[in-house]
Order: structure tokens, then sequence, then C-alpha cells
């Protein structure tokens, strides 16, 4: 993919059974605020639902929330999948109730970052906008 036009996209989705989506609505809505176009994919996604809609909408970067606990397995699913379908320019990011013992092993499996609570609306659109791909200047 190559760097698109316009602004940053973002996805935003709740992968899993997790049905919990207040934290990812308030950050779809930041992200949106701060001039980002945002598609928020619902909740109970799969991670190929989550990966096909980030391709399909030419997503810059993906953002997954999650609280149930299953963000190892699912999170790893995501970027297998993005690897697979040579979309790995595609950044993801993510938050929710994570353990401060698993972030290093989602950042070695290819998660950029991770934003646990606390974490400032302020501070994650931050960091989206600087390590998201940049659209082209026109």
């Amino acid at each position: 993919m190559g760097v698109a036009a316009g602004p940053i996209r973002v996805v935003v989705a709740k992968p899993g059974l997790d049905g919990h989506d207040r934290g990812a609505k308030v950050i779809a809505r930041a992200l949106r605020d701060a001039g980002m176009e945002v598609i928020y994919t619902g909740l109970h996604q799969t991670p190929e639902q989550i990966v096909d809609t980030a391709i399909q909408e030419d997503a810059d970067a993906i953002g997954l929330s999650i609280l149930s606990g299953a963000h190892n397995t699912l999170f790893a699913a995501v970027i297998d999948l993005l690897r697979e379908r040579d979309a790995e320019d595609i950044l993801v990011f993510g938050g929710g109730i994570i353990p401060e013992a698993d972030i290093p092993l989602l950042k070695e499996k290819g998660v950029a970052e991770i934003f646990t609570p606390g974490a400032t609306t302020a501070s994650i659109v931050d960091w989206v906008r600087t390590n998201a791909r940049q659209p082209a200047q026109a």
C-alpha cells in the first residue's frame, strides 16, 4: 500500500467476545476530533473481519481494544493476518485491560504500542499522529 493523500485513516475494533466498547468509542471520537478518519467496526469482530476492513478502507492503522483477557491470541491473529495479506504497513496498536507483563510479548509479536487504563486521549492521538503512515502533502 502506498501513502495516501488525506487524513490518517484508523480502524478501531473490538475483537472477540468482549462486549464493553465505551473506551473504544472514546478513542474513536478523540481520533476523529483530531482530524483523522475513523472506521469503528463495532463489537464481536473476528481478526479476519478487522483485517478485511482495514485493507478495504486503506487504513493507516488499526486500534484494538480488549478487556476480555484474550489480547495475546487476538492481537497475534491480527498481526499474522496482516503479514499473510502483505499489509504489514498497517500499524497496529491496542489498549484495554492488559497486564504489564504481557506488553513486551505483544510488542515482540508486532503490536506497535499498548495503552493501558489511565492513558490520556491526547497521548493516544499524539502517538498515532507520530507513528501512523503520514499522508502525502498535496
